[in-house]
């Protein structure tokens, strides 16, 4: 890692006004509150448990008066439609209360609500209020039977489910759908489907489920005790840290990470690249990336298949037309000294210098940088497939990797130490010292060579990260996604 300690984001001043305001609304995120209820803890054993009401009685019509109460609170619930399905299969019963009523496993469900402060997670997203409220009076009411017991069960007991089934999802999925917040998004991201929203209503022991589902690995925990420790830098506010660890809380909770004994992971962020075995990083190394607009690198994962030695670059239509035919009308002689060949409808053209490009239309030309010194992907390119188009590749032109801000590429990603990156994927082999060979060739040959087994890849984006002695780094949000996740969180 080439930082040290933490990294102050640049923001503007309206982007910090944005963040002071939004932090000070948000601000139970960066304090740990005194909980309503300990977590896990029985408490209230000396009150009057109310029973469930009698719903023996045959003068309710469990079916209607479920539909009068589930109206009245469905624009409240999560999974609707699941929710109504699984009542009409238990026969409109209130099994939550019936299940956990008597072990005071509510209240401690209510504490775990309590703390979510601790995630960087607002009590009041699973309405941990309305439901303190309902369950007191519920306890206060005593036992009451008919339509007016069967509704008041029913009224605690939907809003029980949709909050547990919510904080459920929230703790093992995140909150937000990246997808639909961050452009340039196309990681393979799971998310909750109805068999695993039954199961969080199926459950027997509440306590024993609810462990279970707290975030457990190194990262979550680090950014975690930081988020509830109110860490701060001389050079960034309480609150914009405070944003930052909440923000990268919640992309630590979205089920995106490929697995793998080994992984390569890039992190856009921080501009630098690890490669990762059973956990532990191996080897680390700086990158460049894509600026920030329409050319930036997009979040993704892929598996590594192949590398191409001394590669030839199929320069995009994009560049061409921006770039090289640019430079090309400028300088007659600039195709040639690029080693850049130019094909028209597939066939080579031997003399390009004699096409004036300052009238040519670009679209009607091909442009291919052949292997040596001078291409733009240096001596080597790591392939894998995606739907952008990017890849990992070497660069002739290593005076970047000494700079802070490394956001310059077209959308690929170059990489600092491409023989390091090599030797790690494929191993100290007879195919690595082919391929060294080959990279150090003065008579350069594009040449493919296939992994011996293919290595996930996840380019990903954290403004947050700690390293492996636990110490925070704080990275630019260079592409401005912060605030995009943040405000899901609100």
């Amino acid at each position: 890692m080439e930082s040290r300690g933490y990294i102050p984001t640049m923001l503007s001043g309206k982007g910090i006004l944005f963040l002071v305001v939004i932090c000070l609304v948000f601000q139970w995120s960066c304090t740990v509150k005194r909980p309503l209820v300990k977590a896990g803890s029985e408490v209230r054993t000396d009150a009057v448990q109310a029973p469930v009401a009698q719903l023996n009685k045959t003068d309710v019509d469990f079916q209607s008066e479920f539909g009068k109460v589930f109206k009245h609170k469905v624009d409240d619930l999560v999974y609707p439609e699941l929710i109504r399905r699984f009542y009409e299969k238990e026969n409109y019963q209130p099994v939550l209360i019936s299940r956990f009523l008597s072990d005071h496993s509510i209240e401690g469900f209510l504490g775990y609500l309590s703390q979510a402060g601790k995630h960087g997670l607002n009590p009041e997203l699973f309405g941990l209020m309305a439901i303190q409220k309902q369950y007191d009076e519920y306890l206060e009411q005593g036992s009451v039977s008919g339509k007016e017991g069967y509704r008041n069960s029913m009224e605690l007991e939907l809003s029980v489910a949709s909050a547990l089934i919510k904080y459920s999802s929230v703790l093992q999925y995140g909150l937000a759908d990246p997808a639909q917040i961050c452009p340039h998004y196309s990681t393979l991201t799971l998310r909750p489907d109805s068999a695993a929203i039954s199961h969080i209503l199926e459950v027997q022991s509440l306590r024993k489920y609810l462990d279970s589902i707290q975030p457990k690995n190194r990262q979550y925990l680090a950014l975690q005790r930081a988020l509830n420790a109110e860490a701060r830098t001389a050079m960034k506010s309480k609150e914009e840290v405070c944003m930052a660890l909440v923000v990268n809380l919640e992309r630590l909770r979205w089920k995106n990470q490929p697995s793998g004994q080994t992984l390569v992971r890039v992190n856009i962020a921080g501009f630098n690249l690890d490669v990762l075995n059973q956990g532990k990083s191996t080897v680390q190394m700086k990158v460049c990336v894509g600026e920030k607009g329409e050319k930036e690198t997009p979040q993704l994962n892929s598996m590594i298949y192949s590398v191409q030695v001394n590669p030839v670059w199929n320069i995009p239509q994009s560049i061409a037309r921006n770039e090289t035919t640019k430079n090309a009308a400028e300088d007659r002689y600039y195709l040639a000294n690029n080693n850049i060949n130019v094909y028209k409808k597939g066939k080579l053209i031997g003399d390009p210098e004699s096409i004036d490009w300052s009238m040519a239309d670009p679209d009607e030309y091909s442009f291919k940088q052949q292997p040596g010194e001078q291409n733009a992907l240096g001596r080597i390119k790591f392939l894998f497939k995606n739907e952008s188009s990017v890849y990992l590749h070497d660069t002739p032109v290593q005076s970047p990797f000494k700079k802070e801000m490394r956001a310059i590429s077209h959308g690929c990603v170059r990489v600092e130490k491409p023989l390091e990156l090599v030797l790690a994927l494929f191993g100290q082999n007879e195919k690595y010292e082919q391929i060294k060979r080959a990279m150090s060739s003065g008579y350069p040959k594009a040449k493919f060579i296939g992994l011996p087994k293919p290595v996930p890849i996840w380019i990903t984006y954290f403004t947050a990260w700690a390293d492996q002695n636990g110490l925070i780094h704080l990275y630019k949000d260079v592409y401005q996604l912060d605030p995009l996740v943040y405000r899901t969180l609100l």
